[in-house]
């Protein structure tokens, strides 16, 4: 039988992955958000998003972003498509850090 430190070691690097995924993804949408969407790559401080000092706020205006699908408006498809993929990125990486978290008090 499996034990319960060896379910939660595999899901903590299952979690891991995914939020690397998540964090490439994201990274490579604002690169591309600088041609695609100068506006929006302004509001939400592309240059300084990954930084220390970057404005809190400005990130929650591209989660906001995101959570209301308003890409879908957008032109280039390839935009579109990232947008896409970092939304569900982002949501399969906190369902799987509510799991994992549930996991380690019930174990």
């Amino acid at each position: 039988m499996i034990s319960g430190d060896t379910i939660l070691l595999v899901l903590m690097l299952i979690t891991s992955v995914n939020m690397a995924r998540y964090l490439t993804a994201l990274r490579s949408l604002i690169f591309i958000m600088r041609e695609a969407h100068p506006l929006l790559y302004q509001q939400v401080d592309g240059r300084g998003f990954f930084t220390t000092h970057g404005n809190m706020a400005k990130q929650v205006r591209l989660f906001h972003y995101l959570k209301s699908k308003e890409y879908h408006h957008h032109h280039d498809p390839v935009f579109i498509q990232k947008c896409d993929r970092v939304r569900e990125l982002f949501v399969l990486s906190c369902s799987l850090v509510g799991v994992s978290l549930l996991a380690a008090m019930l174990l």
